[in-house]
């Protein structure tokens, strides 16, 4: 009887707290506008990829042979069936080289080209796509590919890799569109707890990433949001920015090459293994 009653007390806690079938197996959730979604040419380079990183599916791709819902190969583009070369590529490929071989990475992605923070916010989303959103039609589109609501997509697959992994952190690159938006931390720390609570995991229990925009020093168009960016760890304690210093960008001076993607990517991921050193040692 004792020993049903502690399966019973650990069936509970795995469903509370997201416990999975295979711990080694590490997730990440990957959110934002264009330069998460992937705006960088796709190159031969880039379509080589190690079976132990996978991607999980937001929408189906029959041109490429994906299924919504289902784990593939991670190769891009990741987000949908028609974007291109995203930082979470690099960061998913650095992961796998640094890590022991035992571990897995998967990647649940998904951005929206142009939108504000605001599309992520599980109860402004539809005003905001009402409204501001309205007059870009090609972003309705975009969220229509996710069921018109790309938050509550981005939960049903993260309960749905909690079925195989563990989620670990969650990527963000987002803020050109809330270029001086002050008040864009708080909108931030307001989707990041809700992602965590919807997802039953502890609060401030997983790191969150976030890119600076095209950098000051490539006369980026939006870099004064750089400083806003910077700011974020005062708001959400587990956050951390990564540097866009030295990342070329396209001629627009709002997207990053394909190079500047790629160690974008890396640099997310040197980010995420200082931060989870750091951890361990004061364990």
């Amino acid at each position: 009887m004792k020993f049903k009653s502690i399966l019973f007390f650990l069936l509970i806690m795995s469903s509370r707290y997201g416990m999975a079938q295979d711990p080694n197996f590490h997730i990440y959730l990957c959110i934002g506008q264009s330069n998460m979604e992937g705006p960088a040419k796709i190159e031969p380079q880039d379509t080589i990829v190690s079976s132990r990183l996978m991607l999980l599916s937001a929408v189906d791709c029959p041109e490429l042979g994906r299924k919504k819902d289902e784990w593939v190969a991670a190769k891009p583009p990741l987000c949908r069936c028609n974007t291109r070369l995203s930082p979470a590529d690099y960061f998913g490929r650095t992961l796998v080289e640094k890590l022991p071989e035992n571990i897995k990475v998967g990647l649940v992605h998904v951005a929206v080209a142009g939108s504000k923070i605001e599309i992520f916010d599980k109860v402004k989303y539809k005003e905001y796509l009402d409204t501001s959103a309205a007059e870009r039609p090609w972003m309705i589109n975009m969220a229509n590919a996710y069921g018109g609501n790309p938050y509550a997509r981005l939960i049903e697959l993260g309960k749905l890799a909690q079925q195989k992994g563990v989620i670990k952190g969650i990527l963000l690159h987002q803020g050109e569109s809330n270029t001086g938006d002050k008040e864009w931390p708080n909108k931030v720390k307001k989707i990041y707890d809700d992602i965590l609570n919807d997802l039953n995991l502890p609060p401030n229990s997983i790191p969150l990433l976030a890119g600076e925009v095209v950098n000051a020093d490539q006369g980026g168009r939006c870099a004064s949001m750089n400083p806003i960016i910077q700011s974020l760890p005062q708001t959400i304690p587990m956050a951390h920015f990564i540097s866009s210093a030295g990342l070329a960008s396209a001629p627009d001076k709002l997207h990053f090459n394909s190079e500047a993607i790629r160690q974008f990517g890396v640099r997310y991921a040197e980010k995420l293994l200082q931060v989870t050193a750091t951890v361990k040692s004061k364990k």
